[in-house]
């Protein structure tokens, strides 16, 4: 049963053990504690300080909003921004700065341009600050570091103007760029706009009169010209009928003109004129029921029916004359429907030649009419090239104003820009070392040190300290225990290490806590 007992409690952590090895080896610990740390914090006074000097540069987004001017610079800011730095980091921009503030002289002295701008480099710090919520970039911080800070600020200066002027420049050029482009394409679409208005012009004109948007005009001015085609066949015919009635009347006025006189008595001459007479006015009445009185044909006729009336008048005045007059007044009449004759022959003459022309230009409208389907189908196919070019100018003509806009924008520095948030900054602690972290590194160091020389000692040490070593030792049950029985020299000598051990500690606490607080007030 003490077996199982003294099995348990060895499983447990023995905090007499450890305060008994710290008794007697906590100068062992101590030593090295303090060794190590002074030998850290000796190191950070001894490496040359390094300044940084650090802005914050703001990127603010365009004045305008987008709704009335949409900037034509739409690029990712990241891919920019890599650029810009790209462009900053090149060799003749770092060795200008480097002559202009006279770098890397005196103690740090670098003879090679290659190397001063790949120290430069190495010296120049950007990072980016992220919005956390949708993880677009809202800043970025430009540092240098120097052994000098006030070279570090001014550096650092530099290096903001270089930020904020490169980004100005780019998009200016951007926006520029793509306004040169879109105005290049709006000339191409110009050109292409007018070549086919041209090819319009030219349809148009050789289809003038057959075109859809004629149509109206087209059937109208056929249908007036069948109607005229019509009228001058109706007029053809009635000149072919007096025709054949003047024909008629000089036959008879030959064959009768021997005799002078008709069967029942009266003049031929008379009675021919008074059938023609007959035939005028059923020729008018049949007129009248058609036409108004002012139509050509009706007052041809009753012009003709006025000359027949005054001839009959004539005629019968002349049967009164004496005889020395009767042969002329029987000449007179053959010769007037003669004259009639011969006029009514340059009628009908002139009416075939009209209906010739008329029948022309009907075969010509007609052919036109026809013709339209065809030539509909064509000029649709000219119209739609041109409607789509002039849909594409008109697109680049808006977006071309639109990029003339934003150029402008641009240009008065409107668009989305880089803003100094704070001047740089004059460090005055410096970045590196940071001799508070090495006091606590040295803290650190000095620990394991120690530890490690306790263990050595340890290990190294053979001897018993423990009434547990021995148990373990002999594996025998202990009958009884002597107690130690210390001297006065031994207790006086217990107690003098037991205040050196406490003396040493407090100045290992001392002296650590001294350097830590002068490296915090002045490192």
């Amino acid at each position: 049963m003490p077996e199982i007992i003294e099995e348990q409690e060895s499983t447990h952590f023995d905090f007499e053990k450890y305060l008994d090895l710290v008794r007697r080896r906590h100068i062992y610990f101590l030593v090295p504690l303090l060794a190590g740390w002074m030998f850290v914090w000796g190191v950070s006074w001894v490496l040359p300080a390094r300044y940084k000097s650090s802005t914050l540069i703001l990127v603010e987004q365009p004045t305008m909003p987008e709704n009335y001017v949409a900037p034509n610079v739409t690029d990712n800011l990241q891919d920019r921004l890599q650029s810009i730095t790209q462009q900053i980091l090149s060799r003749t921009r770092l060795l200008m700065i480097i002559k202009k503030l006279n770098l890397y002289v005196g103690s740090d002295a670098i003879k090679n341009d290659d190397d001063k701008i790949e120290k430069m480099r190495k010296d120049i710090s950007i990072d980016l600050v992220r919005d956390t919520r949708n993880n677009e970039i809202t800043s970025f911080r430009v540092g240098f570091s120097s052994n000098n800070p006030i070279l570090a600020q001014k550096v650092t200066y530099e290096l903001t103007q270089l930020f904020i002027n490169e980004n100005l420049k780019v998009r200016e050029q951007q926006s520029e760029g793509t306004t040169l482009f879109i105005e290049k394409q709006l000339a191409d679409a110009r050109a292409t706009l007018t070549a086919q208005e041209e090819k319009v012009r030219q349809f148009q004109a050789a289809h003038e009169g057959a075109l859809p948007s004629q149509q109206a005009s087209n059937l109208q001015i056929l249908a007036g010209f069948q109607s005229q085609l019509q009228n001058q066949q109706d007029s053809l015919s009635t000149a072919k009928q007096q025709r054949v009635y003047y024909q008629t009347l000089i036959e008879q006025y030959k064959n009768l003109h021997a005799t002078g006189r008709t069967v029942d008595g009266a003049p031929t001459e008379v009675t021919a004129i008074d059938q023609e007479l007959a035939k005028l006015r059923a020729q008018l009445t049949d007129l009248s029921s058609r036409y108004t009185d002012s139509y050509p044909d009706v007052v041809k006729v009753k012009a003709q029916i006025a000359r027949t009336e005054k001839q009959r008048q004539d005629m019968l005045a002349s049967q009164r004359t004496g005889s020395r007059q009767a042969g002329d007044a029987e000449s007179a009449p053959l010769l007037q429907l003669q004259s009639q004759l011969q006029a009514n022959q340059v009628e009908i003459a002139g009416r075939e030649r009209a209906i010739a022309g008329l029948e022309a230009r009907i075969n010509e409208y007609q052919g036109r009419l026809n013709s339209q389907p065809a030539t509909e189908q064509a000029l649709a196919d000219l119209t739609r090239g041109y409607d789509q070019s002039k849909a594409n100018y008109d697109d680049l003509l808006k977006k071309k104003n639109q990029s003339v806009m934003a150029t402008s924008m641009e240009q008065m520095q409107q668009g989305e820009r880089f803003t100094m948030l704070d001047p740089p900054s004059l460090p005055i602690r410096p970045d590196f070392p940071n001799r508070l972290k090495f006091c606590a590194m040295g803290v650190g160091i000095g620990v394991a040190l120690g530890c490690l020389v306790v263990f050595l000692f340890e290990f190294f040490d053979d001897r018993m300290h423990g009434e547990k070593e021995i148990k373990a030792l002999l594996e025998l049950p202990v009958v009884a225990e002597i107690p130690e029985i210390q001297s006065p020299l031994d207790e006086r000598r217990q107690k003098k290490q037991m205040a050196l051990g406490w003396t040493l500690t407090a100045i290992v606490g001392a002296v650590i806590a001294a350097g830590s607080a002068y490296s915090l007030l002045r490192g």
